[in-house]
């Protein structure tokens, strides 16, 4: 055979194998996917024309979850590279304290749309409920925002499986990954949620999350580099079913780009085991997107995670019944 037909060949089989890697990793994450290390060959990652770093992070967050208990659920977003990641990001967990980003967000709006900032009664209530995850503060914002109001707002953002909390457990608020993604994007004024927040009520959100007290700092900040600003909030909960919920979700800024990071997880045997999955997951991003740089943050240490739980929702059985939603109705956002 002549040196020019091999040649051709050699191009044409390379470029079929190149198209099979990218119909692979563009094909559907499996809807029957049950648990983290089921989930690792369903990692889906793209990122425009850089197909390299699609199938790096791809395998990258496959490594982080082998052999891991628990459902694990991941989204992605990175503006710089187009880099987008979704592993069973429609699978729904309970919020825990997730769903004070949401209160924050919704209080915002409802600020911007009455044509007026915060009050202080109001930013006396989003301070501590996002730096230290204060109960009682989102206990008093969510009794004053109402079902109502924060039902217009998902529908505003455009979240399509998240649902509040029954008789006012707001950490009941049932939610997903890519619904969770939206929300992060409504503070990063990202395409689809555009408009939602003004820039001053964006700047003011991220602000809260980034002053979150170091003892809270675990999960997505986890592999960040140097010179890199995290804004976070976490969520940690356990039930009867699922064990531990475990969530981390963040925005991270610097160095000219903006990427936002979700994990949520459910069927952890313990916190630990839960904050350390979470973080395998967002050190292996963060590494994908900054190679060669210094790690400012890395794993959080065993002995610094606290067993106790977030306080979201009452144990079992410790339920108000219907007709008696508890928090504090009628509370002026004046005051």
């Amino acid at each position: 055979m002549a040196p020019h037909l091999r040649d051709l060949r050699a191009r044409r089989r390379s470029m079929i194998a190149a198209a099979l890697t990218t119909a692979l990793l563009s094909s559907p994450i499996p809807a029957a996917a049950a648990d983290a290390s089921d989930q690792q060959g369903a990692a889906l990652c793209t990122a425009g024309r850089d197909g390299p770093l699609a199938a790096r992070v791809s395998q990258d967050i496959r490594a982080a979850l082998s052999s891991r208990a628990g459902s694990v659920s991941v989204s992605v977003h990175d503006t710089r590279t187009g880099l987008v990641c979704e592993l069973a990001s429609h699978r729904q967990y309970d919020a825990a304290s997730l769903t004070k980003v949401l209160m924050m967000e919704a209080a915002l709006r409802r600020a911007q749309e009455w044509g007026r900032g915060l009050t202080a009664w109001e930013h006396r209530r989003i301070r501590p409920m996002i730096t230290r995850s204060d109960n009682d503060a989102a206990g008093r914002l969510w009794s004053n925002l109402g079902r109502p109001h924060l039902s217009r707002f998902l529908r505003r953002v455009g979240t399509t499986a998240t649902t509040l909390g029954p008789y006012g457990y707001w950490g009941l608020t049932r939610t997903t990954a890519a619904d969770q993604q939206r929300l992060l994007g409504v503070l990063t004024d990202a395409p689809g949620v555009r408009g939602v927040l003004r820039p001053n009520a964006r700047a003011y959100g991220l602000r809260q999350m980034a002053d979150v007290r170091s003892d809270q700092r675990w999960g997505v900040p986890a592999g960040m580099p140097r010179g890199v600003r995290a804004h976070l909030k976490n969520g940690w909960l356990p039930r009867t079913a699922h064990g531990w919920r475990v969530h981390s979700v963040g925005v991270f800024t610097g160095g000219g780009r903006t990427y936002r990071i979700v994990v949520l997880s459910h069927g952890n045997p313990s916190m630990a085991y839960g904050v350390r999955t979470v973080e395998r997951v967002a050190h292996a991003v963060h590494r994908a997107l900054h190679r060669g740089r210094a790690v400012a943050q890395g794993f959080t240490p065993e002995s610094e995670i606290s067993e106790v739980p977030d306080g979201s929702a009452p144990p079992e059985g410790d339920f108000t019944a219907p007709g008696e939603e508890p928090g504090r109705e009628g509370e002026s956002p004046t005051t």
